[in-house]
């Protein structure tokens, strides 16, 4: 533990600030509900330091078969000489996991003299080719594309063990990414240790194979990012591009530097080259060519460096200069690094905080930046963690991370822009975020004022005890404001307050950020009411239960077929006690919220109390369907009674509107289209692009 001031004070500031939000939990959620909360703060699930690997067993040859398809998406290049005992693995391994994807297999004998050729003819699917003479990597990987029928075509070495979902996942990054022009895999000992998570090359033409040695599981390796190149081993890359490239370059022959090669005219001809960690293919490094630069068909390794320094001269003046650390090297020169530090791993699936916060993450890189996010629980959330990878977020987590001080020390020095999420959170790192990394700019992104919604609830609860907690929320919450560099917040609302409240801060707004997914079905498909919301969060239990209660009967009355669908995680027990009301569907998580957001005809937002733009109303306003809700919902969201969105606040007028939009089609049509129109203008990624340039992007 770092024994530091900074490091004391942090470790001071999280117990006080656990110990006073543990006191407020018990307050509005219940002795369970805040148990389960502190058992997430502490929780670890130990990473594996060496991941499970499929090694086939050695056995002799018998014939098998291997996936075929005479119209592939892709088509698996093998160049091969002699070595067919690791020829043989190969296939095998590819026969045992055959991809999603329907592939052709090509193996390119460059003049073998073992049992490769009387063996392989023997093999079901497979398309075996052999050269005339030996000619080499090079000419075998030309002459297999040549062959090749795929829309992509993949080159796969015979020393290697391709692991189950490899290829998918390598396709994968063409279809996610349109500007990928070539993607490689991670590469692995057969001992489990990693041996490259893409290629570094330095301003002389040296290669380095970033994360030799280390475990395949640090979140430095486990993201998609842009590499200077990927080794030949395991890569993927569109056949018509490959062709208009000229294929390998034949001036590396016999072979090494070919791969680098391409990823750079790749780049030239404006494609990305990217990493893929998700494709693990397992190498046995050396088996053809040996490891000695002196001897061999690898001395042309040494040789051929300089060919490359000559040809990419221009290129190689933009990389980094040799003996750059390989962490600092593996970002692009130029490039704005954005540290996000929130209380956990967003889930988008879960709560609109979350949702927003990857949104702005993925902006974040569309815009050129390279962003690292680190949760302060430190728990590797599964598949979140891992979509943020994907999304090319490089997301850190135990045992990796050790203590905030010393990642700190080794990593802040890099970063430009530090964005700091809710006030408890940054009054536990901005000591030591000043400390060591005193160049970034820190912004405080409230995710909505925590004062203003405990305040309101509160007054809703008629609760002294409430009301001195907000208070004591505020003065943290605008002690946070006015150290920190900027202060986001999501409505003009919520600036209009601390304009009163904070007036020398720098504040701005960056609302809520939605993809707009469309219309979704017409009126005449479309049936019931549907209210999303995670249940930890007290608003959302009161609305559901104020709305089931006071208001739904009401609906019922007069619509007796209605339903009202309740969804939202970790439903209280007094939530999933509302299903015994007649009508009442209480769902709890629903992972894919698409046939609610598109088949419910209105969705309903029932709040009494809280703060900030409210991403339920976002979420359904989105994907074309009508919302009714009462004025604290719709606070600062740019709405208006009667043309975007029907406001009530009392039961008998939230069940009137609710009734006259079920019933009304043209009012249906107008609300549907115009809540599109506003999500488009407002909350969409296009409509922040301005303040995350000026806020987080630009020079300090």
């Amino acid at each position: 533990m770092d024994l530091s001031w900074t490091g004391l004070r942090f470790w001071y500031d999280r117990g006080t600030g656990l110990f006073r939000r543990g006191l407020a939990s018990l307050r509005t959620r219940g002795l369970k509900a805040t148990w389960q909360a502190v058992g997430r703060q502490f929780h670890r699930v130990p990473a594996e330091h060496r991941p499970s690997l499929y090694l086939p067993q050695a056995r002799p040859f018998a014939p098998f078969a291997v996936p075929f398809s005479t119209a592939p998406a892709a088509s698996i290049v093998i160049p091969v000489y002699d070595q067919f005992a690791h020829t043989l693995g190969c296939l095998r391994a590819l026969a045992a996991y055959p991809p999603d994807a329907a592939i052709e297999i090509i193996v390119v004998d460059d003049g073998s003299s073992d049992e490769t050729e009387t063996s392989l003819r023997q093999v079901e699917g497979l398309r075996y080719h052999r050269r005339a003479r030996n000619g080499g990597f090079i000419a075998a990987c030309n002459d297999g594309a040549a062959l090749a029928r795929g829309t992509y075509v993949v080159f796969l070495n015979n020393d290697t063990i391709p692991q189950p979902g490899w290829l998918d996942a390598l396709l994968e990054t063409f279809a996610d990414h349109a500007d990928a022009g070539l993607a490689g895999a991670q590469l692995i000992y057969p001992d489990g240790r990693l041996q490259e998570a893409g290629g570094l090359v330095f301003s002389d033409g040296n290669a380095h194979n970033f994360g030799r040695f280390a475990s395949p599981n640090d979140p430095r390796y486990l993201h998609l990012r842009d590499a200077d190149y990927c080794s030949g081993a395991a890569v993927a890359v569109p056949r018509d591009l490959f062709e208009r490239l000229g294929g390998f370059d034949a001036r590396y022959a016999p072979a090494y530097f070919e791969d680098t090669d391409l990823a750079f005219a790749v780049r030239a001809a404006g494609r990305r080259v990217l990493y893929q960690p998700a494709s693990k293919v397992v190498h046995l490094e050396g088996v053809t060519a040996g490891t000695s630069v002196h001897q061999g068909v690898k001395a042309y390794q040494v040789r051929n460096r300089h060919t490359f320094a000559e040809k990419w001269h221009d290129a190689l003046q933009r990389q980094w200069p040799q003996g750059t650390p390989p962490d600092v090297a593996a970002t692009p020169r130029g490039r704005r690094q954005v540290l996000v530090i929130d209380s956990a791993t967003p889930r988008p699936d879960h709560d609109s905080a979350s949702l927003r916060l990857v949104n702005l993450m993925r902006l974040l890189g569309e815009e050129g930046a390279q962003v690292t996010f680190v949760p302060a629980d430190l728990n590797h959330a599964g598949a979140h963690t891992q979509r943020l990878q994907q999304q090319g977020v490089q997301a850190w987590y135990a045992p990796f991370f050790g203590t905030p001080a010393a990642w700190l020390r080794e990593h802040g020095a890099r970063f430009d822009t530090v964005l700091v999420c809710r006030h408890y959170v940054l009054r536990e790192w901005l000591p030591l975020l000043r400390r060591h990394a005193p160049q970034a700019r820190v912004v405080f992104d409230t995710v909505d004022l925590h004062y203003l919604r405990e305040r309101r609830g509160a007054e809703i609860a008629q609760d002294a005890s409430l009301a001195r907690t907000s208070e004591r929320t505020r003065s943290l919450e605008l002690d946070m404001i006015a150290r920190a560099d900027t202060t986001l917040v999501v409505s003009d609302v919520e600036r209009t307050l601390l304009a009163q409240d904070a007036p020398d801060a720098r504040v701005e707004i960056l609302s809520n950020l939605h993809q707009v997914h469309g219309s979704g079905r017409d009126f005449a498909e479309r049936r019931d009411l549907v209210f999303v919301g995670g249940f930890r969060h007290p608003p959302n239990v009161d609305a559901a239960r104020w709305f089931a209660s006071a208001v739904f009967p009401r609906i019922r009355a007069r619509l007796p077929d209605v339903r009202f669908h309740c969804i939202g995680s970790d439903p209280t027990p007094e939530i999933t006690a509302l299903s015994a009301q007649p009508g009442v569907e209480v769902h709890g998580h629903v992972p894919d919220l698409s046939p609610y957001m598109e088949g419910a005809r209105i969705a309903v937002a029932p709040l009494r109390f809280g703060a900030g733009v409210k991403g339920k109303v976002n979420l359904s306003m989105a994907h074309g369907q009508p919302v009714v809700a009462t004025a604290c919902a719709v606070e600062g969201m740019h709405l208006r009674d009667g043309e975007d969105v029907l406001v009530a606040t009392d039961a008998d007028a939230f069940a009137d509107a609710v009734v006259r939009l079920y019933s009304d089609e043209a009012l249906w049509r107008q609300l549907a289209q115009r809540g599109l129109d506003n999500v488009q203008r407002h909350f969409s990624l296009d409509s922040a692009r301005d303040v995350v340039r000026r806020v987080l992007l630009s020079p300090a």
